[in-house]
């Protein structure tokens, strides 16, 4: 019988960023046991590699070529595919967290983290268990004790998944048709989503919605 303690854990990482990814290889595959098996930086390239191999973790970013990795974690969650997602991701965590471990991740952890707090949040995703930054998750407690809106709250928190993906891209400055084409949707569906947006966050116009989206885009980084 196989000893258990030798078994190879496999990583896949699906990040839009070389360097990152290379970074991240190197990380992980310092950890005894850990291999990385294969990378991918779009939605269907991490999607067939993950499952074709059913790794055992999967380390997600949210901006992928084309699309979100949101979409990349639902897909895996329809699919049944058991591999569980770690999100490495630059966007704020208060905004994406809650939003990611819906869509089926595991864990959600920022770029700004220290090698050591990767390292701790693979394994503790790999136990099965939840992770999160202990600031968020003392946010989360708190909201929970207490009552209203949290401090941090945001009318972005009023926006769907899709939704805020598309508010992400009018800030990167895409057209209409450029977010149908990087979304696979039709020029009216993303009309239909910016009207949406607009009446969400109370914008009067197209040139209050670029600007408020033009803005957040650059805090973000």
């Amino acid at each position: 019988m196989k000893d258990e303690s030798s078994k190879t854990t496999r990583v896949v990482i699906v990040d839009d960023h070389p360097m990152l990814r290379e970074r991240l290889a190197l990380l992980i595959e310092k950890e005894p046991g850990m291999v990385v098996s294969g990378e991918a930086d779009n939605v269907q390239q991490g999607l067939d590699l993950i499952e074709s191999q059913w790794p055992d973790i999967a380390i997600v970013d949210l901006t992928l070529k084309g699309s979100s990795g949101l979409e990349l974690i639902k897909d895996l969650k329809a699919r049944a595919i058991p591999t569980p997602v770690l999100v490495l991701s630059m966007h704020d965590e208060s905004l994406y967290a809650e939003r990611a471990l819906r869509a089926g991740a595991l864990g959600y952890i920022t770029k700004q983290a220290a090698s050591e707090e990767v390292l701790a949040a693979i394994h503790r995703v790999l136990s099965g268990n939840v992770y999160l930054s202990r600031d968020f998750t003392e946010k989360i407690v708190n909201q929970m004790a207490g009552a209203g809106l949290p401090a941090e709250y945001s009318p972005l928190h009023l926006l769907a998944d899709r939704e805020l993906e598309v508010f992400r891209l009018i800030g990167l400055g895409q057209t209409t048709r450029e977010i149908a084409t990087a979304l696979g949707l039709g020029l009216k569906t993303v009309d239909t989503y910016r009207e949406r947006i607009k009446q969400k966050l109370n914008l009067k116009n197209a040139a209050e919605l670029y600007r408020k989206a033009t803005c957040w885009v650059q805090e973000q980084g």
